[in-house]
């Protein structure tokens, strides 16, 4: 029965797929209208998003972000969209994306460049706003993972909002309560790969604690994947998330047998160093062949800025909900992860 279970969501994420997919051929001269789905990058002259799977590179200005609604024409040229024209945009004027932009725009006002960015991308995954020439430090170093919203935001999101929900209600309302926290976060944060996976994850769970049934992670790794795919088959072909998945599976794989052979490593370093070390047994070879090159210093960079990963990530969080009511309050806190800020930055300049 199993075995008829996952032939059957295979044959159906292979049929979404194809039936899914574009139909463009090079040369054919398109009209796309879609809405972003995730942030754009922003160049020096320019900012990089993709449409209906084409990557596509738009003026720097009028400035397009998550959310936003866009009307584009040009000329497909393998897997690109040549000579891009944005015909119409509007921006998305949901309350949800309110909020983000709103918090984006606090970080800008409070911290300089590029403390605010980074704080920006590791608590919401916006990256629109990190300079160029440190985002191109980030992918040389092998950190530009660290500053886009991750599983580690999911499980720092569900672990806040549990603890703080159970002092209140049951157990089962306090699940139910975090679940919608946490896919509230998601949406804020982009619906990255990354954070799709983690909080599809997050709400298995949820859902088996709940009803009382065992928890098994590679379970869940595995049904995760095959639900993406089935809700939006294109991600098959998406760098963030064949790299997510894999490097999940490598964690899960190595991490605990990694973290036993250094055990010589002082603590505060340990903990990122075998997270770090585990993820690029998976990742390393599909960065080499992809860009054909891989920092072997990556673990070593890794394990020096991801142990204030976290305290930027609550610290950002929690400025940027109170700056919605105080924006001095807000600025006050979020100045309190500015040396966290100031020593990734150093480290990220240091070896990049």
């Amino acid at each position: 029965m199993r075995l008829l279970f996952w032939f059957f969501i295979i044959t159906l994420i292979i049929c979404r797929f194809v039936v899914t997919r574009p139909n463009f051929s090079d040369g054919d001269k398109v009209r796309i209208t879609t809405r972003v789905s995730s942030e754009p990058i922003k160049y020096e002259t320019s900012q990089g998003l993709t449409v209906a799977g084409l990557k596509t590179y738009l003026p720097k200005f009028p400035e397009i972000n998550y959310g936003d609604n866009v009307v584009v024409e040009g000329v497909v040229d393998d897997g690109k969209l040549e000579d891009p024209k944005l015909i119409d945009f509007k921006n998305n004027t949901g309350a949800l994306y309110k909020i983000r932009n709103k918090i984006i725009e606090i970080y800008r006002k409070s911290l300089p460049e590029p403390h605010s960015s980074l704080i920006a991308g590791v608590t919401l995954g916006s990256k629109a706003s990190l300079p160029q020439a440190f985002w191109e430090a980030l992918k040389k170093t092998g950190t530009a993972h660290v500053v886009v919203a991750s599983g580690m935001n999911i499980t720092l999101v569900a672990s806040f909002l549990i603890g703080a929900l159970v002092l209140l209600f049951s157990r089962r309302k306090a699940v139910i309560l975090a679940l919608i926290g946490v896919w509230i976060y998601s949406f804020l944060s982009g619906f990255d790969a990354p954070i799709v996976r983690a909080a599809i994850m997050g709400s298995i769970a949820f859902i088996a604690q709940g009803l009382g049934r065992l928890y098994v992670a590679t379970r869940a790794l595995f049904l995760s994947a095959a639900l993406m795919l089935i809700i939006k088959p294109d991600w098959l072909t998406d760098l963030g998330f064949i790299l997510s998945f894999v490097s999940t599976t490598s964690l899960m794989l190595f991490e605990r047998k990694i973290t036993n052979l250094i055990r010589f490593v002082p603590g505060i370093f340990r903990e990122g160093l075998s997270t770090s070390l585990a993820a690029q047994i998976g990742v390393a070879p599909i960065l080499f062949v992809t860009f054909g090159q891989f920092n072997p210093l990556s673990p070593i960079i890794n394990a020096l800025v991801l142990w204030v990963v976290a305290p930027m990530t609550i610290i950002g969080g929690i400025a940027g909900i109170i700056s919605l009511i105080s924006f001095t309050l807000g600025k006050t806190i979020l100045l309190l992860s500015f040396p966290l800020t100031t020593w990734f930055i150093w480290i990220i300049k240091a070896f990049g």
